[in-house]
């Protein structure tokens, strides 16, 4: 949920001067944006991925303290809970060696996590929701010890006038009821976040296509169908996130109510600059943390941006010389199953957004139909149906099948990705998967459906398969 600050405490003075700050700072990226500033180098890609600290009968250990001190890494840090961390990367353009840069890094700085995690008699695993994770066990006791967390918390608590989060969530099989008096059941939900650094000239197409390819990477990598023992959505974090930290802010013209967890209010018809003033005029400051440093760094706007959860989110970074550049973070798959099928989740997400970018889809399917066709998906998974080209509404499934990963693949071997690589990754890796419908919510779903509900167990073969490195379409229950 972003980067520390040093306090936890605000005064009425912080948050107008944060206000009058931000606003300052929106006025200098509206310059940027009319004065062409930003760096044109794109396609430089990055993900975050999340994960959990787990003891050996699988269940939640909240000891990140512990753990991140033995890592004594820069590209591994605290998440929401003591029981999650996550993983970062360094930045890689997309290339030829870019899939053989994002196995070997991941896989070094995972064997890494693994290795200290042994030392505390503790695993590390990659999943959407832990199986094993309990209401009981998401309390502020467990809520990693910083400051940011702990504002957040108090703020959004605030907002609401002390009114507690409900959480409501309808599975075609079960439902689930629960209330929470904090923002901790946020902290069951774990994902992979993507990067994509754009060129100015193309980051409003690229945003807007980013809507469009929710639905099918939600689909194809869904990896939470269960929590707390119920089976609700193949995505479930995705109504769970939305609801765990719910904050009205304001009402769309469709008159609907957006909260801080969002799919958004619509595709920018210019410039991602749209999306940055919505934020100014539409989503109250949270965290009012004044820094000292110049308002041409945006610390305020990027802290206010990164209190905003869209699934897919707009970013403004520097680089070591001060140039900004404009960047497209989609937040929609979850993480794991498996490490290769991270890699190709994240090649595809690539590849997909440049075959998009060639087809002017936006154009032809609107906005609300994107947004629809995502809850969708995450409800149902590769089963869904969603509103497509034309509005003719088909099986998500042979989206994929017949035009996405096709598509997809021509685009990455432009961008000189070798052809073995995109084929050992979109065909035998993501192919396979779709074919089969073997996500890891099905598969999940398999194993309690022949073995009853025996979470544990299941959690401790889904993390044998996960060590294996083996793509999860190649699961047995």
């Amino acid at each position: 949920m972003g980067s520390n600050i040093k306090r936890e405490l605000f005064s009425e003075t912080d948050f107008r001067q944060f206000r009058e700050i931000l606003r300052k700072e929106t006025r200098v990226l509206m310059d940027w944006f009319s004065s062409d500033v930003f760096e044109e180098t794109a396609d430089i890609c990055g993900f975050e991925l999340e994960g959990w600290l787990v003891n050996r009968s699988s269940e939640p250990e909240p000891r990140n303290e512990e753990f991140l001190k033995r890592i004594r890494g820069s590209l591994v840090v605290a998440e929401l809970s003591k029981y999650n961390f996550e993983i970062n990367t360094t930045p890689h353009p997309l290339d030829a060696n870019l899939p053989s840069h994002l196995l070997d890094e991941l896989t070094a700085t995972w064997e890494t996590c693994l290795s200290q995690a042994a030392g505390m008699d503790c695993m590390v695993l990659m999943i959407g929701i832990l199986p094993t994770i309990e209401d009981r066990m998401l309390t502020l006791e467990n809520m990693s010890p910083l400051q940011r967390y702990a504002a957040l918390n108090r703020e959004i608590l605030r907002s609401r006038k002390r009114k507690p989060m409900k959480i409501h969530i309808e599975g075609e099989k079960d439902v689930l009821d629960v209330t929470h008096h904090d923002v901790m059941a946020e902290a069951a939900t774990t994902s992979l976040q993507i990067h994509l650094q754009v060129s100015p000239s193309t980051a409003a197409r690229h945003y807007n296509n980013a809507h469009i390819l929710s639905a099918p990477m939600v689909a194809v990598a869904a990896n939470s169908p269960f929590l707390y023992g119920k089976e609700l959505w193949e995505e479930t974090r995705i109504p769970l996130f939305e609801q765990a930290v719910r904050l009205p802010s304001f009402t769309d013209k469709n008159g609907r109510i957006i909260s801080r967890v969002t799919f958004g209010t619509g595709y920018v018809r210019n410039s991602l600059m749209e999306v940055f003033l919505e934020n100014l005029d539409g989503f109250p400051v949270l965290l009012p943390e004044i820094f000292d440093q110049d308002f041409n760094r945006l610390n305020h706007l990027k802290l206010h941006n990164g209190t905003i959860w869209r699934w897919n989110r707009p970013l403004v970074g520097l680089n070591e010389h001060g140039t900004p550049h404009l960047r497209i973070e989609h937040r929609v798959p979850s993480a794991g199953p498996s490490i290769p099928d991270v890699v190709a989740n994240i090649l595809f997400f690539f590849g997909a957004m440049h075959y998009l970018l060639e087809q002017s889809s936006e154009e032809i399917i609107p906005f609300e139909d994107a947004r629809n066709n995502f809850y969708l998906a995450a409800k149902e998974g590769l089963d869904a149906r969603i509103v497509w080209k034309n509005g003719i509404r088909s099986p998500v499934r042979d989206i994929l099948l017949e035009e996405l990963l096709p598509g997809a693949r021509r685009s990455l071997l432009k961008k000189g990705i070798e052809p073995d690589e995109a084929e050992h990754y979109l065909d035998g890796i993501l192919r396979q998967r779709t074919a089969t419908g073997r996500t890891g919510a099905a598969w999940q779903k398999a194993f309690i459906r022949r073995h009853g509900p025996v979470f544990r167990e299941m959690t401790q073969v889904y993390q044998e398969n996960q060590n294996q490195q083996m793509p999860v379409h190649r699961w047995t229950t």
